[in-house]
């Protein structure tokens, strides 16, 4: 959102906006591992809170960034600070919640994605409009004020979250030993190995799982951050009505994100689900780049949008089927860091066709190759042993009369 009036103040080309929106990626794919690591060692309440505090001041600094140079310095400082938190939160789940709900909880989690959207959209629109109010551009203010929200709650992490069950003090005791007796006898059925980090990297499967995630992170990425300049385009709209659908898009994938998260628990289908989210997105990007911009392109975004609510769920349960432990906390930072480097090339694959060609159609088409690889990679694991989906799920959530 702040691209709409930034690029131009800052006299940013595409190529320049990509490059910069890219680089954020490359901080997080190399910080990703030793993060999570770290936060599986220190505990998920002191490290969450140092990531979101960090990242929101870093956020805030970006509304004096003048130069190209700052703005990619800035960007990738942003990557830095913000790596380990989404798998770090992932891992966190898994000590918590049990693998017959894990999908819905992944979903309540990651519909902070799209809920974001939907208020930052149309806010972005309106902060964008406080041009000149205190001497500050409206994009100075957008990242000031948006920044400030994620350096509170860090705060409020640090002294409400609970690292592991066995700390949870506010939970009754009968409910607190269900958990933990849960948790401990699903590692047992599912045959869940801990090994050492050395072992964990070298394991095959945890590099296959690098492959639909790469693909993922390269296609969301490079729509997600060129979505307002591309929708506004496509409709020849203004900044608050591109704000607006924008959340209306994200408004639908909160949906998408409850009904995906209860049939891949309800069917254990885990990779399937996944791989429906990357075909979609593979029509999506076909559509984007055979279109002329219309409100038909947009619908087209709106497919590639729906990626993230059908894949992130599913997908991430996958790791914790086969690994525990540190070595879990490892190989999901693992993933993760080698896929979220496709937050790089996306947007600057973007940028840069559109520099050099005037047209996003070449890299649309990319895009969908690559989502197209990554849904037959899915489909592939489910012929894995420790990752078909099981007969049945394991037990059911305590109620007031089981517990």
């Amino acid at each position: 959102m702040a691209a709409l009036q930034m690029n131009g103040a800052l006299r940013f080309d595409a190529a320049t906006f990509g490059f910069g929106a890219g680089i954020f990626f490359l901080g997080y794919a190399l910080f990703e591992v030793p993060s999570n690591v770290i936060l599986a060692r220190i505990g998920a309440r002191r490290w969450i809170a140092r990531i979101a505090i960090t990242w929101g001041l870093l956020a805030c600094a970006m509304a004096w960034v003048r130069t190209p140079t700052q703005f990619y310095i800035l960007r990738f400082l942003l990557g830095v600070a913000e790596a380990g938190f989404f798998p770090g939160v992932i891992y966190y789940l898994s000590r918590w919640i049990p693998t017959a709900y894990r999908a819905r909880a992944h979903a309540a989690f990651m519909i902070a994605i799209p809920s974001s959207q939907i208020v930052g959209g149309p806010l972005g629109g309106v902060l964008l409009g406080l041009e000149g109010v205190g001497h500050l551009s409206g994009w100075q203010w957008l990242f000031l004020i948006e920044g400030l929200p994620s350096v509170l709650l860090g705060v409020m992490a640090l002294k409400y979250l609970t690292d592991c069950p066995d700390d949870a003090h506010w939970l009754p005791t009968d409910e607190r030993r269900w958990l933990l007796h849960r948790l401990e006898r699903e590692q047992q059925q599912n045959a869940v190995t801990g090994v050492s980090l050395l072992r964990t990297f070298g394991n095959p499967l945890v590099w296959v799982l690098t492959i639909p995630y790469f693909a993922f992170y390269t296609v969301n990425m490079g729509y997600a951050l060129w979505a307002p300049t591309l929708v506004r385009d496509a409709l020849k709209a203004s900044n608050t009505t591109t704000g607006l659908v924008i959340g209306g898009i994200y408004a639908l994938a909160i949906l998408v994100y409850f009904l995906a998260g209860r049939l891949s628990d309800r069917r254990d289908e885990r990779c399937a689900v996944a791989a429906l989210g990357l075909a979609l997105a593979c029509a999506g990007c076909i559509g984007a780049a055979l279109i002329a911009p219309s409100p038909l392109r947009v619908a087209a975004f709106s497919m590639i949008a729906m990626l993230s609510p059908l894949f992130l769920g599913s997908f991430w349960c996958l790791p914790t089927r086969f690994l525990k432990g540190p070595s879990a906390a490892a190989a999901i930072g693992l993933v993760s860091a080698i896929g979220s480097s496709g937050g790089f090339f996306g947007p600057s694959i973007i940028g840069s066709l559109k520099q050099t060609t005037g047209s996003d159609v070449g890299a649309f088409l990319g895009l969908a190759a690559l989502a197209m690889l990554g849904t037959f990679v899915c489909l592939g694991l489910r012929v894995v042993p420790s990752l078909k989906p099981q007969s049945r799920p394991l037990g059911a959530v305590p109620t007031a009369s089981t517990t």
